[in-house]
């Protein structure tokens, strides 16, 4: 039956020898300095993050740490709030949303400054490592290298600079160690004595920096808490230990004359979670690696790494540039053809940013990952909750980095204690809420704007997030470790749920859709509804999983058939409007934006599987015809946004038009709300400013391009462009149920495939538009 439904038996043996694997190593790599942090090279460990510049005569470092925030925490509910919550409904149903919502401005928002100044606080960047170069007696205008390389291997998470001057080759290697924790610069020469700088540490505000000796330097701080100033504390040692010459200290700086080889030890941390014992942590950790010969360091650190990079493989036949990486994006810009390697290249920089900007046991990636270069990040480089963070995770599980989905769960753990205050406050609701910003404090209040701050589905969509991973993992353990959440997350939408008097249907209000408004008949404009259509999509997707979760643990079979009940009363998925597409409202309001960058009433078309062209085929058209009138331009992350839909909705060449969009090059950094986005030119996508969800949007999209498992079963090549479909492989992919999925293919039909399991079996496949049983290899 398997062979007569798909391919001939010899393809099938023929599979076992494919070779699986990328053409040619994937690098960023450059022929200059960077002339501004949006071209530096990104370096990170999960909790360490380095970006270096490659400056000749003078490199500046910057430094980070994911744990590094100002604020503290704090309880910004307004325990009066839910007094002025049935006001705020009955203005919604007489139809004066304007003026609800200016109820809900002046009553049902956060105390205080929210997320404008402390306590809310920000993620900031640790600082400047500095290193300025002295070259025999030239001055450091007058440096001119030659065959110069700056380069980023993602294969071993490895940056290096060369240079020649003067008849020396000078070489730097940089790496953020995954084996001792701490960053590693070492310097070289092709002569000896030719290594002369000095080397600084330093940080914008609340800092002060000391030579402890020849060697060492120590930089210390503490940051804002908005209330009397002592917040979060930080230390970062920086070691050099140097091959010949001489040290001495400079000032605050260290100075090195006349050495062979230098490297340079960067150890920090923080008071966050271990406010006894960081400094020592601190000092360890330095003392640890120092002992270590370099050389170890390194293989340590490169074998640590693959472990999770090396899980996944991608190739593309076709053209392959090897050009510089900025050069790669002009040319790609010109001719989406030219260069199939580029693709490869960001789909592999994403996988390698997840693994860089987060570790188990530590934070989720925030808006910028885990790199900053401002004291004040844009957005406080915080966890937006209305599409932001959910979307820094949407590839963890497909691209089989399934662990790394963990830190976020452990984050929204966090939220539960404080958003049942706020559930409370502001609803008088049972279970737990947070709306549509927050932090390591664990903020759930409504954010200072209705226009925004209102959206209360946030902690619905985190709980797709943590959904995903028992989905694709199958693991009964961590079900059970979550189930409190998702039941908690439920109770409050079961208790805030009220009925529309014109459909009977249970809704919410008030909400928002995500940080859009639409025209009332009176001309005016409002954000405040009831009823939007992401919130019904996700209470349908959340009640549909707790009902799920409960059966598969056997608990609550009360509350079960409470939320079933409610289930029957929750909007559709979707509903289309008279011009043929998705409703963003219960009502037919009039967008005052027809190509506003939030897409939020397609929640049911991704992340969630409400809407497939396979189940619901009028949905989906409808779908494409709202994405056909909101455009393909945005800041990036809404570009990526839409590569996704596009890619349910199996258009391969429209998807593929996305991601070509999502590359174009910009060196902008002005913050940004509509058309323009792209990647700067280390790859790193620009809303602009740099914001990471954008590459971990992309990524997911380019997965979801060749593999889907959200319908039912497990589809290969589901959205294969043209471009892509001369041939190709892919390795190592995930598809839910805890399968793992290879796949070759030629003139756009899979010619071999092997779909494993830790227990083996059968599955249902669509391969070459075949839908049936198919083996399951035992892994």
């Amino acid at each position: 039956m398997f062979l007569r439904f798909f391919v001939p038996a010899f393809v099938v043996l023929a599979f076992h020898v494919t070779a699986f694997g990328q053409q040619a190593p994937l690098r960023l790599w450059f022929d200059k300095p960077a002339r501004q942090w949006e071209e530096t090279l990104p370096l990170g460990n999960g909790r360490l993050g380095m970006t270096p510049d490659g400056g000749v005569a003078e490199e500046k470092i910057v430094l980070n740490d994911i744990t590094l925030w100002s604020g503290a925490p704090q309880d910004a509910n307004n325990y009066q709030a839910h007094k002025k919550l049935p006001d705020i409904r009955r203005l919604i149903l007489e139809g004066r949303n304007d003026e609800a919502q200016a109820l809900v401005n002046s009553d049902f928002v956060c105390t205080g400054k929210g997320s404008g100044a402390e306590p809310f606080g920000c993620f900031q960047t640790l600082g400047d490592l500095v290193l300025k170069f002295r070259y025999g007696n030239a001055a450091g205008g007058e440096v001119q290298p030659t065959a110069y390389t700056r380069q980023l291997s993602l294969q071993d998470a490895v940056a290096t600079s060369t240079f020649q001057l003067h008849g020396v080759t000078y070489t730097r290697e940089y790496f953020t160690s995954f084996g001792d924790d701490v960053a590693i610069v070492r310097l070289t020469a092709s002569k000896p004595g030719q290594l002369s700088c000095t080397v600084g540490l330093n940080r914008a505000e609340r800092s002060a920096t000391t030579a402890l000796d020849a060697t060492t330097l120590q930089m210390t701080g503490q940051l804002d808490n908005g209330t009397d100033g002592k917040g979060m504390r930080y230390k970062a040692l920086v070691k050099a230990v140097a091959k010949g010459g001489k040290q001495r200290t400079a000032g605050h700086d260290l100075s090195i004359e006349g050495a062979s080889e230098i490297t340079l030890f960067i150890s920090a941390g923080t008071d966050f979670r271990d406010a006894a014992g960081f400094e020592w942590r601190v000092q360890q950790q330095l003392e640890t690696a120092v002992k270590r010969p370099y050389a170890q360091q390194k293989k340590n650190h490169i074998a640590a790494y693959q472990k999770l990079y090396n899980r996944v493989t991608l190739a593309l036949d076709g053209p392959q540039r090897t050009e510089t990486t900025d050069v790669r994006l002009e040319k790609f810009l010109k001719d989406r053809t030219s260069d199939n390697g580029l693709p490869v290249l960001f789909f592999q920089f994403g996988r390698y940013l997840t693994i860089c900007s987060t570790r188990v046991g530590l934070l989720p990636p925030n808006l910028q990952g885990l790199w900053a270069k401002e004291i004040r990040t844009p957005w406080n480089g915080d966890y937006h909750l209305d599409v932001n963070v959910q979307m820094n995770h949407w590839p963890v599980e497909v691209v089989n980095l399934s662990e790394l989905n963990l830190p976020l769960a452990e984050l929204v753990r966090g939220l539960v204690e404080p958003g049942q205050r706020t559930a409370q406050a502001y609803y008088q609701a049972e279970g737990w809420v947070a709306h549509v910003i927050t932090n390591v404090w664990g903020f759930t209040e409504p954010g200072e704007s209705a226009s925004w701050g209102a959206a209360n589905a946030g902690s619905g969509w985190l709980c797709n997030n943590l959904w995903q991973h028992y989905d694709f993992t199958g693991d009964r353990q961590y079900l059970q470790s979550i189930y409190p959440i998702l039941k908690g997350s439920a109770q409050f939408y079961s208790s805030v749920l009220m009925q529309d008097p014109a459909t009977g249907w249970l809704v919410t209000a008030p909400s928002v859709s995500p940080e859009n408004t639409f025209y009332l008949p009176n001309g005016k404009h409002a954000s405040i509804c009831m009823g939007p259509t992401i919130d019904n999509q996700i209470v349908r997707e959340l009640f549909t999983n707790v009902i799920a979760a409960a059966k598969t643990l056997n608990v609550d079979a009360d509350f079960r058939r409470q939320l079933e009940e409610k289930l029957a009363k929750v909007p559709p998925a979707g509903r289309v409007s008279s011009d043929g597409r998705i409703m963003e409202w219960l009502q037919e309001y009039k967008e005052t934006d027809l190509q506003h960058r939030h897409i939020s009433h397609l929640y049911g078309l991704y992340p969630a599987s409400l809407i497939t062209p396979t189940a619901t085929p009028a949905l989906a058209t409808a779908a494409r015809k709202t994405l056909e009138v909101r455009g393909d331009d945005g800041p990036s992350w809404t570009i990526a946004y839409k590569l996704l839909f596009w890619a349910r909705l199996q258009d391969g060449n429209r998807s593929y038009k996305l991601l070509s969009e999502i590359l174009k090059p910009t060196v902008q950094t002005h913050i940004n709300y509509g058309a323009g986005g792209g990647v700067y030119p280390n790859l790193l996508s620009a809303g602009p400013p740099f914001q990471i969800d954008g590459n971990f949007g992309a990524t997911a999209g380019i997965a979801e391009m060749l593999i889907q498992s959200h319908d039912g079963f497990i589809d290969l090549l589901p959205a294969l462009p043209d471009v892509w479909k001369p041939g190709g492989t892919v390795k190592g992919l995930k598809a839910r149920g805890n399968y793992t999925v290879d796949i070759a293919w030629k003139d756009g039909l899979v010619t071999s495939y092997t779909i494993s399991s830790p227990t083996g079996g059968t599955t249902r496949a669509r391969v070459n538009g075949v839908l049936g049983e198919v083996p399951v290899k035992k892994r």
